[in-house]
């Protein structure tokens, strides 16, 4: 049995397809409205974070008087940026360096013993059933909703009855602890690390330790990366807790010896050295904007992990 088509109704058919492809594809088009406005807060929030920058490298190459008598946002007649730099490193006996060397103590035994314990910590926590397994998970969130200038306090006052105040390790020990780094690493070794993968190492006669050393760390590389990026800005960056654990200034990190700097200019017969300050401050973000760099395509990988679910 054959069926009659109509010609024309054909013909309509195919005349309104292209409108319908046109339609679909302009729907699939973002707004150029849109689009504008999000290049605009794009440019707003760039020059928000890098003015500072700019304005931080312009006034590092000032002397002290150029601070104050030139514009701040470009350079003076005299460059004194690698001048500024000899006297940072050399004023009060070379104080600025002992200062370097007690951050990066500070953030490789904090930074990165709490890196290795959140690894740990994620590890089990993701990968193994035990009772009390939800508790724990509460405990976690709720540590991260703290604000860690809430706990110093309590931290300074338990750790002067032990006598620990006022030497590395009231700064060292409490930066151990990363809720936060333990969290994201539990939920990153839950997609990253297949269940499969551990059974079959089981069946092959791999002890736990073999297995999470020789199989499961190189799968968490990402992940390890991007803790020990937020923890060691975390602690580069610390000031209230070694603020309040500190009194001897040759364990001061970075952030309490330039504030000291900063300071002098307020004391009876303190000199002010503004430029030696701003000068040491563009010294102490160097490292982290170099560490940034260097492990940037492994810090962008363990942030987007977990991100498709296959």
């Amino acid at each position: 049995m054959s069926v009659a088509v109509d010609p024309a109704r054909s013909r309509n058919q195919k005349a309104k397809s292209p409108n319908i492809r046109m339609k679909s594809t302009r729907r699939g088009v973002d707004n150029p409205k849109r689009n504008v406005l999000l290049t605009i807060l794009t440019g707003v929030v760039l020059l928000y974070s890098l003015v500072p920058l700019l304005w931080l490298v312009i006034n590092s190459s000032k002397t002290q008087d150029d601070l104050f008598s030139s514009f701040g946002l470009w350079f003076s007649d005299e460059f004194a940026l690698f001048s500024n730099i000899a006297d940072t490193l050399t004023y009060d006996d070379g104080i600025f360096v002992r200062w370097l060397l007690n951050t990066v103590l500070y953030v490789v035994l904090g930074a990165g013993g709490a890196t290795f314990l959140a690894v740990l910590g994620g590890y089990a926590l993701a990968k193994f059933n035990f009772p009390g397994k939800k508790a724990v998970f509460a405990v976690i969130i709720g540590a991260v909703a703290v604000p860690g200038t809430a706990l110093a306090v309590p931290t300074f006052l338990m750790f002067s009855e032990i006598g620990l105040t006022n030497t590395p390790w009231a700064v060292i020990i409490p930066s151990l602890i990363s809720p936060f780094g333990l969290y994201l690493m539990w939920t990153f070794a839950t997609e990253a690390i297949p269940t499969e993968l551990l059974e079959s190492a089981r069946m092959d006669g791999a002890g736990e330790f073999r297995t999470f050393f020789r199989i499961c760390l190189p799968l968490l590389g990402p992940g390890i990366v991007t803790v020990l990026l937020f923890t060691m800005v975390a602690t580069w960056n610390n000031y209230f807790l070694p603020l309040i654990m500190l009194k001897n200034p040759d364990w001061y990190p970075l952030t309490l010896g330039l504030n000291a700097w900063n300071g002098q200019a307020s004391t009876a017969g303190g000199e002010a050295i503004f430029n030696l300050v701003i000068t040491g401050s563009l010294l102490t973000i160097l490292p982290l904007i170099a560490a940034f760099l260097l492990l940037q395509r492994y810090w962008q990988s363990g942030l987007s992990a977990g991100a498709v679910k296959e």
